[in-house]
């Protein structure tokens, strides 16, 4: 038997990798001679980068500007081809993400991409010709500003100051000076990830929806939504571009400014990953998939990694077994992605909290337990 165990990871507890080596073995325990092959999955977000690495990409790491400035390391991965260029694969989380920041509302209005332009620019410089960004788990709503800031974009005011960086800044802006933005972004192939169909602004866009989870209060919203509406027209006067555009309130709005200065596309996160890292071959040869997640939960059946997965495997006729932190949605919702059995971790631990402390322990015996009733 050939199992291919593909899980994503359990947001609080383990990597991907950690819970791949956590299902094997409890896989193993029950088909001993089993061929397990273990591949860690994401959707875009974050995680996209280990993802990138276990396929084979070289990690490398970057002193950057944080999103509030302090400097950080942050990690992106390249893999070169023979014809002399190469694929990047950046998180936007690495160099800009809210883990590096206090949820604030000052925070919130003061947070910036730069560090993200850094990795881009970085990657640039080592040959990339095609960049792949994820764009989860972000701390700032700027539009990307910030990391055209540092490829040599200027954003001016009125007057003819360079505006500070940060979202709260951008309602000031009334043009942009273009002459020392880096030639290079009109060559490469930048490939966003996005799995939410918001706009830039308005009700429904990236300050709304988004900013409160990084500490905007509702005066904080309302200036950033209003700086983000600005910043559209300003790039529409530069380019002569529409970004408003569904997906482009991912991430603060990042994939914006990249709309309008280069060559970038918007795709879906699962689709994106897995063509990047070849799990479309590695899941043909496989005669059962395990996969998971820390909650299987209502978006999980958006498109999310593990069941995008499912779906990809029950149209190959491949049976799927997931097993998760905690699964909130029903064994009928499951079964319309084609899989055949589920547990989850809340099931064998005392408590939440023990199910976090020692989630590799209880994801070896639920995949053992399912596996033997399934």
């Amino acid at each position: 038997m050939r199992i291919l165990i593909a899980p994503d990871k359990f947001k609080g507890s383990l990597t991907a990798i950690e819970a791949a080596a956590a299902i094997a073995e409890g896989a193993l325990r029950v088909y001993p001679d089993a061929e397990t092959v273990q591949f860690p999955i994401a959707d875009g977000g974050e995680g996209t980068l280990e993802a990138a690495v276990a396929a084979g990409y070289e990690e490398r790491l970057n002193a950057v500007v944080g999103p509030i400035l302090a400097p950080i390391g942050a990690a992106w991965a390249l893999r070169l081809d023979a014809f002399g260029g190469g694929t990047a694969v950046i998180e936007t989380a690495q160099a800009s993400g809210l883990a590096h920041m206090e949820p604030t509302p000052a925070n919130a209005l003061r947070a910036h991409s730069y560090g993200c332009g850094q990795l881009i620019a970085a990657a640039l410089d080592a040959g990339a010709t095609e960049i792949v960004l994820g764009v989860g788990g972000s701390a700032m709503s700027d539009g990307g500003s910030g990391a055209l800031r540092a490829l040599g974009l200027k954003p001016l005011d009125a007057a003819g100051n360079v505006v500070p960086l940060g979202g709260g800044s951008l309602a000031d802006v009334a043009s942009v000076d273009v002459s020392g933005l880096d030639p290079r972004l009109a060559a490469v192939k930048f490939r966003i990830a996005v799995d939410v169909q918001n706009p830039l602004f308005g009700s429904d866009g990236a300050a709304h929806v988004f900013g409160p989870q990084k500490g905007a209060d509702e005066d904080a919203v309302q200036l950033l939504d209003a700086g983000l509406r600005n910043w559209a027209s300003v790039l529409r006067q530069a380019t002569g571009r529409d970004v408003n555009v569904p997906g482009a309130g991912a991430a603060g709005g990042f994939p914006a400014s990249f709309l309008a200065f280069s060559n970038a596309a918007l795709e879906g996160g699962f689709e994106l990953v897995a063509g990047l890292t070849g799990l479309g071959e590695k899941l043909a040869q496989a005669d059962l998939v395990i996969t998971g997640e820390g909650s299987l939960d209502s978006q999980s059946l958006t498109g999310k990694a593990p069941i995008a997965l499912a779906d990809a495997a029950r149209d190959l006729g491949i049976p799927v077994i997931v097993v998760a932190g905690r699964i909130l949605v029903t064994p009928e919702d499951l079964a319309q992605h084609g899989v055949v059995a589920a547990a989850q971790l809340l099931d064998l631990a005392g408590s939440p909290d023990d199910a976090v402390a020692n989630a590799a322990k209880y994801l070896a015996w639920a995949t053992s337990q399912v596996l033997e009733g399934a």
